[in-house]
């Protein structure tokens, strides 16, 4: 009987065909204005590396001097002498520290000009870390990282515009000034968002997901001094020049560990309060606010990678929906209201008032079926116009399939929500009433 009722449903869709049109516009039109908002809060609040994120830990500390009047709490970045610091410890499986880079890349073939490149530089344990698979080659080695060695890691669409679908392994480039042999090449790797480094809460340039473009080791960035494409935090005067710089309490880096289990993190923790206090031994840390461990998921909301102003797009795009389903239900009762007659006549012929009330309850539902349709394509139209109007949502305005699902989901749930007093009122014909009137 549904599926007669179904089959019943989309016949209805050509009588009234003003009225259909209307309700199937303004459930696509409601449905997708959420659903375009709600696909960057979901692309911006999900796990990035949901296989490992409990056992990722990165770390502020605070290290502002002990009178500090700073309201915003401890800086997000580290100094390069904690990093340094923690770099060379042994809590963890993997640790590496890390700060962004960026500077000109300068082609050692014919044909290819220089252009600006943004990357990370970082220890080799990094790759393995955040699962990164190689295409070509592989990360460098221990010893690279402790001789300050002149190699670099390509993302695939560097190594691609620079050498096409040759191997990059072995080639030489400049990259800010310094040459660099080339011993590996990634696969495609994006996070969304790029939680390791973020930036301005994640969502500027490669915050928000942007594939990086050049990694290298980073004793090879402090020994070359390579610049700093990031936030740099000082909280007392400075010596000059980078060495003055990383000598310093200024904060331009980041740090995280991998731990072999989530249930380490209670002694990951305590190593990092054992080494503040040690710190604090030794004269640093004046701050009573010491460090705070965060995984994954714990940084991402630290950072306030979902702000307070997406949050209020999608609340009044949900609340424009909401005023789609007002209109929507004053276009339903004006569609059933018309079939009075038709009603009457079923009732007289013996159809109960749940048999009525499934049918058109279900009719209602093929109309949100056939509105999701709509609705998913309205909804890339408007995903596709934030992007234009702000080239850093590209990689967030994406549907997955979870949201596609979602999409046709919440169009039939609204359709049939909208549908319930214009069906109730269609069980409440009177068949003698309607008879008499024909």
């Amino acid at each position: 009987m549904i599926g007669y009722y179904f089959r019943l449903g989309f016949r209805q869709l050509r009588r009234s065909p003003v009225l259909t049109s209307l309700v199937i516009v303004t459930l696509a039109v409601g449905v997708a204005a959420s659903m375009s908002t709600l696909t960057v809060l979901y692309m911006m609040s999900s796990d990035p590396i949901p296989q490992k994120s409990d056992r990722l830990f990165t770390l502020t500390i605070d290290n502002r001097p002990a009178d500090s009047t700073d309201t915003d709490g401890a800086p997000r970045g580290l100094s390069w002498i904690d990093v340094k610091n923690l770099r060379e410890g042994t809590q963890g499986i993997r640790r590496t520290g890390m700060y962004g880079s960026g500077g000109i890349i300068e082609p050692q073939q014919q044909g290819v000009r220089n252009f600006l490149a943004s990357g990370v530089a970082v220890d080799r344990d990094f790759f393995e870390m955040m699962d990164a698979s190689f295409a070509q080659g592989a990360a460098w080695t221990t010893d690279d990282d402790r001789s300050e060695a002149r190699v670099i890691v390509l993302g695939a669409a560097t190594a691609k515009k620079l050498y096409g679908q040759d191997s990059a392994i072995g080639r030489t480039l400049r990259f800010s000034g310094t040459e660099y042999r080339v011993v590996g090449v990634l696969e495609p790797f994006r996070m969304l968002p790029r939680f390791y480094l973020m930036e301005d809460g994640g969502r500027g340039g490669p915050g928000a997901g942007d594939e990086d473009d050049i990694f290298i080791p980073l004793s090879t960035a402090i020994a070359t001094e390579q610049d700093i494409n990031g936030n740099i935090n000082c909280q007392s005067d400075v010596e000059p020049g980078f060495k003055g710089l990383i000598a310093s309490e200024c904060t331009f880096a980041h740090f995280w560990a991998e731990t072999a289990s989530a249930g380490e993190r209670q002694a990951y923790v305590d190593y990092i309060r054992a080494y503040v206090d040690q710190q604090r031994a030794r004269g640093r840390l004046p701050h009573k606010e010491g460090a705070e461990v965060y995984n994954v998921r714990d940084w991402l909301s630290f950072v306030g990678v979902v702000d307070d102003d997406t949050k209020l797009q999608t609340w009044l795009a949900f609340g424009f929906l909401s005023v789609c389903l007002v209109n929507t239900i004053g276009l339903l009762l004006a569609k059933f209201t018309a079939r009075s007659g038709e009603i009457g006549v079923r009732r007289a012929l013996g159809a109960g008032r749940l048999q009525i009330f499934a049918q058109y309850l279900i009719e209602a539902a093929t109309l949100g079926l056939v509105g999701s349709v709509l609705g998913v394509a309205l909804a890339y139209g408007m995903l596709y116009l934030m992007v234009k109007q702000s080239p850093n949502l590209e990689a967030l305005a994406r549907m997955d399939a979870v949201m596609l699902g979602t999409t046709v989901l919440l169009s039939i749930t609204a359709a049939v929500i909208a549908g319930l007093l214009p069906t109730l009122r269609a069980t409440q014909v009177v068949p003698a009433l309607q008879l008499k009137s024909q």
